[in-house]
């Protein structure tokens, strides 16, 4: 069991107030708060180890260089991958995302080759292939989801051919919190030979990620949804995959020799991360993986799903009340409206009561579209929420929804 009292205690946001109401912070799906470790690691970093990394002999340089690569080693280890330089750090989940459309697809699509994903996909997963298609004459074939938010496995399947090049799906879905059984979808891609790249970013915060396990070829996330700072992100990839990708971006870090007739490009995870790195952000990243298992992920993800069971049984009381996703495996997220009441006022009012929840279509317009909306109220629960909080949630909805019927 979690010591609740002590874990919110290590995030200082939690103590304001929003009109003069204790913050309930349900917008973890968007990004989680720092715990204090976090935020003295910042603040230390740069007071005493602020330093360009990999281009100095001083001590300083040295510093910074260190911890930045450790911080590498410590994310190998979290998601369990073969080799450290299969660690690409990012700016985020979306830079990665595109990293791959760009750099893979430059290296393995040709016209008349064809993409898989689902309608579930956030942008970041939708618009970079949309680019691709401007230089490629590629095709998208997007795999439907049922009334419970569940893939259809069977389309999934179907979509296989000799175009087929890559297949690109969600851990977890940002909106109706469904867990893909991607270890499923893996297995059947490679028994056509197609890779697969897993966006991670909703499935690293709740999920054992096992990389290996998974035999994920691609898998993507970001450092904010898991405690980390914000704009840094990885790209975990095969070695055989990224050896083979050209570079994303060119300038520094990723040469290996350059003159005005030819350039070569440094060996991996460097041939990826052109520029100064975010080595603050890396090491700041690393402290937050730290923090989880000193807090123990079990513990988190028991934590996390009665919070769900409780939400959902106490939202369901509410007269109007429609729950989006009601797959049996699911993140701690609901994303819901109250019959003809407006996402965006509902949002609005409950922010005035002290509570912070996402509204809109969360990045997901052709999942919306699906779904027949144009957006939802989503309220998404980590391990410093409680049960108390819940019970002013809920009550707070009921409030509003009386206020707007």
């Amino acid at each position: 069991m979690l010591d609740i009292a002590t874990i919110r205690a290590q995030f200082p946001i939690l103590d304001r107030q929003i009109y003069g109401k204790p913050l309930i912070y349900l917008d973890n799906a968007a990004t989680s708060q720092h715990p204090q470790c976090v935020i003295d690691r910042i603040a230390d970093s740069y007071c005493r180890v602020n330093a360009n990394v990999h281009r100095g002999v001083h001590t300083l340089s040295q510093e910074a260089t260190e911890a930045h690569e450790n911080a590498r080693k410590c994310v190998q280890q979290y998601i369990n991958a073969r080799h450290s330089h299969e660690i690409i750090f990012t700016r985020g989940t979306t830079e990665a995302i595109n990293l791959v459309a760009h750099s893979f697809g430059d290296a393995f699509l040709n016209d008349g080759d064809e993409v898989i994903l689902t309608v579930m996909e956030h942008h970041s997963d939708i618009v970079p292939w949309q680019l691709l298609q401007r230089r490629k004459d590629i095709k998208l074939r997007v795999v439907p989801i049922d009334e419970r938010g569940v893939l259809d496995l069977e389309v999934f399947r179907s979509y296989f051919n000799e175009h087929t090049r890559l297949v690109c799906v969600m851990h977890a879905s940002n909106v109706l919190g469904t867990i893909n059984p991607i270890e499923e979808m893996i297995a059947y891609a490679h028994t056509h030979d197609v890779p697969v790249l897993v966006d991670g970013a909703q499935g690293i915060p709740h999920l054992s990620v096992d990389v290996q396990a998974l035999d994920a070829d691609f898998y993507v996330f970001s450092a904010h949804k898991v405690f980390g700072p914000t704009g840094i992100g990885v790209l975990y990839g095969k070695e055989k995959w990224l050896d083979a990708m050209p570079p994303y971006q060119g300038g520094g870090e990723m040469i290996a020799q350059v003159s005005f007739e030819r350039t070569t490009f440094n060996e991996l995870p460097y041939k990826f991360e052109a520029g100064t790195p975010d080595y603050i952000g890396s090491a700041a990243f690393a402290t937050a993986l730290e923090w989880i298992k000193s807090v123990g992920f079990a513990s988190m993800q028991a934590h996390e799903e009665d919070l769900l069971q409780y939400a959902t049984a106490r939202l369901q009381q509410i007269e109007g009340m429609k729950i989006y996703g009601t797959a049996p495996h699911k993140t701690p997220v609901i994303s819901f409206l109250v019959g003809n009441i407006h996402h965006y006022d509902m949002g609005m009012l409950l922010d005035k009561l002290g509570i912070a929840v996402r509204t809109g279509h969360h990045c997901a317009q052709p999942l919306m579209h699906a779904l027949g909306i144009e957006g939802t109220v989503r309220a998404s629960f980590a391990p410093y929420n409680t049960r108390q909080e819940i019970d002013t949630f809920v009550a707070a909805v009921e409030r509003v929804a009386g206020m707007l019927r």
